[in-house]
């Protein structure tokens, strides 16, 4: 049998019994937050073979280097059977709450006033905002954790609309495609498109749910976590495992009626018609996702947001690990592309 703990499960322990009694007349917040598949409980046995071990993020407040001495003299070789040094470092993080946001999503959410911009809801990727908002925190003395992390739990409505808005505009712009690829004898170009779209279907799903969509390695596992998912991941499954595009668009055109269906029943508009239909007079099955785009933005009350540029959050418009991993860049880009 395998002995494999859940990281979040053996990191709450090790802040009980070894790192809070050693800042314990120190004011902090702890939590397991930030990076890591435990983070988003999605860690397994393999998870363990590098970067893994017994974790805290300490908060606290000013000069952190007093704490850091304290903790690592008071640190064991080894917590639940895993050594507390690794990855060339000791599992807990000591830093200040303002700079740890900062350097995680580019700005902080507990600065004054703590009302969020556009900037800085649309230039922070999915994974972030799931990895800050996700987690556990373990204790709050310095009152911040819980607060940041309730600001961020979910987009404001007008926001959450606009974010919408781009997804389905993203099937709006390939919905076509599949059947266009198969029709002058492409297989491979319509397999390509069908995954695309399958992709971009379990991420609306999730932002349907108001669950931030993490990267690829976890969205399959995130979407099937859903409950009631069971039969749009069957056609969704059944599309990619196709071989003709005919069978392709089918199983398509369902998993878009249960989309619209579910559209339909968060209640952000008034109800669409569900049914697939040809795109134009071509003998293509689509759902008409720009329909879906246009009636979320028309819902929109707040008229900065609704004149925003309609490409959605940076994940919408972007596709570089190299500039989703880097905040500041998120940012810069977001704020030229958006003009804000």
């Amino acid at each position: 049998m395998s002995s494999f703990v859940p990281g979040l499960e053996l990191s709450r322990d090790f802040y009980a019994e070894v790192v809070r009694p050693v800042v314990t007349d120190v004011p902090h917040s702890a939590a397991l937050i930030g990076a890591g598949s435990e983070v988003l409980a999605f860690d397994t046995e393999r998870s363990t073979d590098h970067d893994w071990g017994p974790r805290v993020v300490l908060f606290v407040a000013g000069s952190a280097e007093e704490v850091r001495r304290a903790v690592t003299a008071g640190l064991p070789s080894s917590f639940g059977g895993y050594p507390t040094v690794f990855g060339g470092r000791n599992g807990v993080e000591i830093v200040e709450p303002a700079r740890w946001f900062t350097e995680r999503l580019g700005f902080d959410p507990c600065r004054e006033p703590r009302e969020l911009t556009a900037l800085d809801w649309l230039s922070v990727p999915w994974q972030r905002l799931a990895e800050v908002t996700s987690g556990e925190v373990f204790h709050d003395g310095l009152g911040v954790l819980e607060r940041a992390r309730a600001t961020l739990r979910w987009y404001p409505g007008d926001l959450w609309r606009h974010v919408l808005a781009a997804q389905w505009r993203r099937l709006a712009q390939e919905e076509a495609f599949p059947g266009r690829c198969g029709e002058v004898g492409d297989g491979l170009g319509s397999a390509v498109v069908t995954a695309r779209l399958a992709r971009e279907v379990m991420r609306l799903v999730l932002l349907m749910r108001r669950r931030y969509p993490p990267y690829a390695k976890w969205l399959g596992s995130a979407f099937a976590r859903l409950s009631g998912s069971a039969e749009l991941g069957d056609s969704l499954s059944a599309a990619t495992a196709a071989t003709d595009w005919r069978e392709r668009e089918r199983h398509l055109g369902r998993a878009y009626e249960r989309l619209a269906a579910l559209h339909n029943r968060l209640g952000l508009t008034g109800p669409l018609e569900t049914s697939v239909r040809s795109y134009h007079a071509r003998p293509f099955q689509v759902i008409g996702a720009q329909r879906f785009a246009d009636a979320l933005t028309a819902s929109i009350a707040d008229p900065a947001v609704a004149a925003l540029p309609p490409v959605g959050a940076v994940d919408q418009f972007a596709d570089s690990t190299d500039l989703l991993t880097h905040p500041g860049r998120c940012r810069a880009v977001t704020r030229a592309l958006l003009d804000l």
